[in-house]
């Protein structure tokens, strides 16, 4: 499938403790079918600083544009996306805050019995997760070698992104897609069903653990196509 003249734009945004590399699969998969799309490179130090990263490559953009956020990502395309340009928003696992939420405050009150990410405490106001425990809490899909990797390049994590509160949650005016990952040991996938619900958005399941924009690129792909066909 092609991308169509509606909307041919796609803007990718990452999460905490990583970068916009992981994207690599899912930008291949889209430029294949010609869509146009761009990565964020998040600084991930606060949310206003996240959220104007992205404003920046949104302004680049020459139509209407699909706006996909992962894990954090999702709090940066909540805010950023009432930027004019944003046809429509795709959640990947991610976090869908509403009017004056922030991640800590979603995060406050896990479900009973939910994993429990091993994040470390913080370090000079940034946070990383546990590298032993990083495989199974972030990228159970993927291999021993390709989840130390992720693990090594470790992008740290401002507290102040994570208490970061959304003022105009763009899920409120724009049409959303939310994928979420049943197999998921960071974002609880009850937390994500209940997100997604509030918004209002198309939903999907996949049996996928929190990387999976990395482990299946091609299913978060055909979300994004889905978005962008509407």
């Amino acid at each position: 499938m092609t991308a169509s003249t509606k909307t041919r734009n796609v803007v990718l945004v990452h999460g905490g403790f990583v970068d916009g590399s992981g994207w690599q699969g899912v930008h291949r998969e889209l430029t294949r079918s010609g869509y146009h799309t761009a990565v964020v490179q998040n600084p991930t130090i606060s949310l206003s600083g996240d959220v104007e990263a992205t404003r920046r490559v949104l302004d680049q953009q020459d139509g209407p544009t699909v706006l996909v956020g992962h894990s954090y990502g999702g709090a940066v395309v909540t805010e950023a996306g009432t930027h004019p340009k944003v046809a429509a928003l795709v959640y990947i696992a991610a976090f869908a805050p509403d009017k004056g939420e922030s991640v800590n405050t979603l995060i406050a009150n896990p479900p009973p019995g939910a994993p429990v990410p091993p994040i470390l405490p913080p370090q000079e106001g940034f946070l990383f997760l546990d590298r032993d425990r990083f495989h199974e809490a972030f990228a159970g899909d993927l291999s021993a070698e390709d989840a130390a990797f992720l693990a090594d390049a470790q992008v740290p994590w401002g507290v102040d992104a994570l208490a970061g509160t959304v003022t105009q949650p763009a899920w409120q005016s724009k049409p959303s897609w939310y994928l979420v990952t049943t197999e998921d040991h960071m974002i609880p996938p009850p937390a994500q069903r209940s997100m997604s619900a509030r918004a209002g958005s198309t939903v999907a399941e996949i049996a996928a653990c929190h990387a999976v924009y990395v482990s299946q690129p091609e299913a978060v792909a055909d979300m994004i196509k889905q978005a962008a066909d509407a």
